[in-house]
């Protein structure tokens, strides 16, 4: 990288065009303006060099940065590939193109290219399912952005940083990150807006995963508010798919299943697919669950749902999602074979690492099994599952699975192991 400033390169390129000072700056600046540039003691404005870039024949990222416009133009086609890329679902290859942008002799010079690589890199760890490097990159990007001067940006990398921990099954971290960016958005004067509404949202997902369904249906609800009142399209969005999350998690399915299906009609062409495709997985596991006689339209948004997902950004969490719903459709339609097949596939897409999807998948697998009359490798699915979800302090869903295993257990005979699961279902919801 140059090690010129910027006065440098415009007294370089200045003199080697041959003209002087008053030439450059006639008729828009002063002569004794560009000798004051040129020695450093005057930092032009963005509009001055734009102006002093046409004079001099040369971009203004050459100016401010020093970095050829070769260099410029390669580093932008391969952040441009890399976007591509990650939109279409190849995690691995655009973690790999935003890498070597970071890895750029010139990347520092370039701070707007170094941002979109460090974000983009940090959204292909996550979709990769490395949460680990996600959640250690977007903790980086939260403490270096500026909730001042580009509140967007600071609010995305607190929401991503949330969600991250959450998935990884760390849910009071994933409260306290959310709950600590939502005061500090309130007291800069945001609390009405699309960046507040999402870090709501954020925080609501996490106490619902906590178990705490009373501050999650008042959370809910003032969300849907808030939303209103913004009136924006991506607010809306926002507020009536997590409130229809908590009427899942509160059993009130119906509501829910209204709830999901205001959040779809208000989708557009330009929606992010990965959203579309999210609330599409929301909206049939809900349908899975309020009206189980409609479980083959249920299978049926989810086989679209999955082409969707296969053809964007969205990682093995998400297809380990739709695999598991599927696998409860197939249970669902009588089936369990299949189910078995399919959850076994979320599985393996997740690896060992406690999470909330792996949860899910052992739920469903389990389910499976005892459908098909193996009690044996039910009991060991579901007991995994249980204690999954109570490594991630997710109370209420581990509550139900330590229950749900001591009914089968009931059933097989094992009243030891029965009355301990019971004992834990109480432990899980604080009795």
């Amino acid at each position: 990288m140059s090690q010129e400033t910027l006065g440098d390169r415009i007294r370089n390129l200045r003199i080697k065009q041959g003209i002087s000072q008053a030439q450059l700056a006639f008729p828009e600046l002063s002569d004794s303006y560009i000798s004051l540039i040129e020695s450093d003691k005057r930092v032009p404005a963005p509009s001055v060099i734009d102006l002093l870039a046409r004079k001099l024949n040369c971009s203004p990222t050459y100016l401010v940065s020093g970095v050829s416009e070769d260099i410029v133009d390669e580093l932008r086609v391969t952040l441009e590939y890399a976007e591509i890329a990650l939109q279409n679902g190849a995690a691995a290859e655009a973690r790999d193109r935003f890498a070597e942008v970071l890895s750029h002799s010139d990347a520092l010079a370039l701070p707007e290219m170094l941002r979109q690589a460090r974000w983009g890199h940090a959204l292909s760890l996550e979709a990769g399912g490395e949460l680990e490097e996600a959640i250690a990159a977007l903790k980086e990007i939260a403490e270096g952005s500026s909730l001042e001067y580009d509140r967007d940006h600071w609010t995305r990398a607190h929401v991503a940083l949330s969600r991250c921990l959450r998935e990884r099954g760390d849910t009071s971290a994933g409260v306290q990150v959310a709950e600590e960016a939502l005061r500090r958005l309130s007291v800069a004067g945001g609390e009405y807006t699309d960046a507040a509404v999402h870090l709501g949202a954020t925080l609501l997902g996490c106490c619902i995963e906590r178990g705490d369904l009373v501050r999650a249906g008042q959370l809910a609800d003032d969300l849907v508010v808030r939303a209103e009142r913004i009136g924006t399209v991506q607010a809306r969005i926002a507020a009536y798919w997590e409130a229809a999350y908590v009427a899942e998690m509160r059993g009130e399915y119906e509501r829910g299943v209204a709830l999901a299906e205001r959040a779809l009609s208000l989708l557009g062409e330009d929606e992010d697919p990965r959203n579309l495709s999210r609330l599409k997985l929301a909206y049939a596991s809900l349908l899975l669950r309020a009206r189980p006689s409609e479980a083959a339209r249920g299978k049926e948004i989810l086989l679209k749902a999955r082409k969707e997902i296969e053809g964007n950004a969205a990682g093995e969490v998400d297809t380990a999602w739709c695999l598991a719903e599927l696998a409860r459709a197939e249970t669902l339609l009588g089936a369990p074979a299949e189910a078995v097949e399919l959850a076994q596939q979320a599985l393996d897409l997740l690896g060992d690492a406690p999470r909330r999807t792996s949860a899910w998948a052992l739920t469903v697998l389990g389910e499976a099994y005892v459908r098909l009359g193996r009690r044996n490798e039910a009991l060991d699915v579901l007991t995994r599952a249980a204690t999954h979800l109570e490594e991630m302090e997710s109370t209420r869903d581990a509550a139900q699975a330590w229950f749900d295993l001591a009914e089968l257990m009931g059933e097989t005979g094992e009243e030891t192991h029965r009355r301990d699961a019971y004992r834990r279902a109480l432990v899980c919801v604080g009795l």
